[in-house]
């Protein structure tokens, strides 16, 4: 339940405000996403929670227990690992943001935008404007108080080619970013998009400190206080006691760090050196669930493993051959043998039948030999070998590459799987081969999958795919406020990737973590695995 005030908000409350010319809603009860971005399109503030939840679990103490500590191993580790969150490139990365660094906003469960460092938002001209309220009582881990300044900062500075961020695509539509007053700041996007506080919770949106270059120690909001960060090695992370969230976090300590090896994590946590690990593959569930001590985690997610041929590069540069592979894919195989049933199967275009923007009419692509050989056939590759890289960094890549490899055999073609290591993998080859394997991260929003994964001026254009008609499409569907016309636009576009880029998807994956029983507080939340990798403040060890 949210509050304002430090009051509970028993039903909700309802108050028209004059600003910038719009009427604006203040609300305190939580709502769904759908109830929220229906308010956001018509303009509305936002007003703060602060108030901690207890979490009750059947049968267990209703009250977090404090203190003790633990120990997290993810399914990624590089020397290239960083504490800046606008370079975040993997699972740890994004755990360790989100234990030194907050955002202006946070997602819960059903991926609804709650208030975190902001304590009011307030959109105005159709979403196009917004404006940022900041909460007072935040300080910065050196006792710097946190102001307008670090936010416009922090988000400014994504723009700038030279830094490298992960989101430059979207905040280079954050047209204006200013400072207003102490704690305030005014954001001019391009064009309407309701989803901007929903964007403001991802981990690479994290705050900084004004003018932060130094990035060999993490000086953030969060609710740990880094201690030690070792690239490739470990961080430790002590609780932060002047967090603005009263009574949180609950444990004293975390240490993290990267075990690539997925057998190597799943022994780790049965022998007890760890207590939660993440990505375990399906064919380790039943090792989990049959240990007395320990739990799996499953996160229902619209996230996928995919196959990216480059189009800018040979064979993928030619149509005919992309459409061979795609059509060598035994989608149901996968999701029964490789992902044991936690798993759907997907259609080569990034939204799944729970979105509500889900085109139902695009028949599904099916595995078909034949038309796999008669496209092989027509692009002239037929009887040839190429590379398909694999790493244990993109998982079940090489489980999936040797069904593909049984495939192409029977057609007259050969991928030799070229096994590179974990270590490096998402810096060093993901996208740097012709063919080769990825995971993608589930993402809030079919704007957001299309927009990061498929946009021509996208660091994520996997497959390095333009279309000159998707990309008019994005901005426009981003600004209908009209359903069944945006439905329309986002059909279209999931037809034009399906038919056109050269990403192979297979399977919508359920995401599996895993942990020791007396590890509380966890609540699925799909924009990854581990609670969207926000698990830091909201966990406790159950004494």
């Amino acid at each position: 339940m949210a509050v304002r005030n430090g009051r509970s908000a028993i039903s909700k409350e309802l108050k028209t405000v004059e600003m910038a010319g719009a009427d604006a809603l203040y609300f305190n009860k939580a709502v769904s996403r759908r109830e929220a971005m229906a308010l956001i399109t018509a303009g509305m503030s936002l007003a703060a929670s602060s108030q901690v939840t207890t979490i009750a679990e059947p049968g267990h103490a209703k009250t977090p227990s404090r203190g003790g500590a633990i120990k997290v191993a993810t399914a990624a580790t590089s020397t290239a690992e960083t504490l800046d969150p606008a370079k975040s490139l993997n699972h740890t990365d994004y755990s360790r943001t989100f234990m030194f660094y907050s955002g202006l906003t946070v997602l819960d469960e059903a991926l609804t935008p709650q208030l975190n460092l902001a304590e009011e938002i307030a959109s105005s001209e159709r979403a196009r404007v917004w404006n940022i309220k900041l909460r007072r009582d935040v300080r910065f881990h050196d006792g710097a108080p946190l102001s307008s300044a670090d936010a416009v900062y922090s988000l400014q500075r994504h723009k700038d080619l030279s830094l490298g961020s992960q989101v430059r695509t979207l905040a280079m539509a954050m047209e204006e970013i200013t400072a207003t007053g102490p704690h305030e700041l005014r954001i001019r996007l391009s064009g309407p998009n309701p989803e901007l506080p929903a964007i403001l919770g991802y981990w690479h949106f994290l705050i900084v400190k004004d003018g932060t270059k130094d990035f060999r120690i993490a000086n953030g909001t969060g609710p740990y206080k880094c201690q030690e960060f070792q690239p490739g090695m470990r961080s430790m992370a002590v609780r932060n006691t002047e967090y603005f969230k009263p009574g949180r976090p609950y444990l004293d300590e975390i240490e993290l760090f990267g075990i690539a090896d997925e057998l190597a994590r799943v022994n780790a946590l049965l022998s007890g050196d760890v207590q939660f690990i993440s990505a375990i593959k399906p064919r380790s569930a039943h090792r989990i669930t049959s240990a007395a001590n320990l739990n799996l985690f499953e996160t229902k997610s619209h996230g996928y493993p995919d196959l990216a041929l480059r189009l800018d590069q040979t064979p993928g540069s030619n149509p005919d051959f992309v459409l061979a592979v795609k059509h060598m894919f035994n989608r149901e195989q996968i999701r029964r043998v490789i992902y044991r049933n936690y798993a759907d199967v997907a259609n080569d275009q990034p939204i799944d039948s729970t979105n509500r923007f889900y085109d139902p009419s695009l028949p599904q692509r099916q595995f078909d030999l034949d038309k796999a050989r008669f496209h092989l056939q027509r692009s002239g590759f037929a009887n040839q070998t190429f590379p398909v890289v694999v790493s244990p960094a993109a998982l079940n890549s090489e489980e999936m590459a040797q069904l593909l490899q049984q495939s192409s055999r029977q057609i007259g073609l050969n991928f030799n799987l070229q096994r590179v290591p974990a270590d490096g993998y998402w810096s060093i080859h993901w996208m740097k081969h012709p063919i080769g394997f990825s995971n993608v991260h589930p993402k809030l929003s079919a704007d957001l999958a299309f927009t990061l994964g498929f946009a021509s001026n996208s660091p994520w254009n996997e497959s390095a795919w333009h279309n000159e008609r998707f990309d008019q499409l994005l901005p426009e569907a981003r600004a209908e406020s009209e359903l069944n016309k945006r439905r329309e636009l986002f059909a279209e576009m999931q037809r034009l990737v399906h038919d056109g880029s050269g990403v192979c998807i297979p399977v919508f994956a359920s995401i599996l973590d895993a942990h020791v029983r007396q590890l509380r507080g966890l609540t699925p939340i799909p924009t990854g695995g581990m609670m969207g990798y926000n698990f830091a403040e909201s966990i406790w060890l159950q004494q």
